[in-house]
């Protein structure tokens, strides 16, 4: 029920992303049944690969905990993490990572590759998958198919 709790937390965060033209992920760091660090997909909005969800997320879970460590924490997002953002969860010392939907074509949490239970790396995260999954794929697909219409409609103009 608390993975499920702040999915729908994450889920908040991937909505604002729509209202900015953005792929919809959302990211929610909780410690002590606490939301710490919030973040969403901003990408085209500040104009650098580094904007995903889970690196926003991250640096304001680390400025409110006074620290880069976030061991005792548990990562919520919409969207399997890609290989930057599993490698920050790794640097980051997460403890748990929670996955509403996998990414087959760019996943790094088990589809293409598990960066977040490599044993040959100093710090592995407990991985949970598929937690409110039918919601998450929901906002994704909804926004791809928008923009597919949107896309249409512009060289139809042009």
């Amino acid at each position: 029920m608390m993975d499920e709790k702040y999915m729908k937390e994450a889920l908040k965060q991937a909505k604002k992303a729509i209202l900015l033209g953005e792929v919809p992920i959302g990211c929610v760091i909780v410690y002590q049944d606490k939301i710490i660090g919030r973040g969403y997909n901003k990408r085209n909005t500040r104009k650098t690969t580094l904007a995903h969800a889970e690196l926003i997320a991250i640096e304001k879970a680390s400025k409110t905990m006074g620290d880069w460590r976030l061991e005792d924490c548990i990562l919520y997002v919409t969207l399997e993490p890609c290989q930057m953002c599993a490698g920050a969860i790794i640097q980051a010392r997460i403890k748990k990572v929670v996955v509403g939907t996998m990414n087959p074509k760019a996943g790094c949490a088990g589809s293409i590759l598990n960066l977040l239970q490599r044993k040959e790396f100093n710090h592995q995260a407990e991985l949970v998958t598929g937690v409110l999954e039918e919601e998450c794929t929901e906002v994704l697909q909804a926004f791809f198919k928008e923009l597919r219409i949107r896309n249409k409609l512009e060289k139809l103009e042009s």
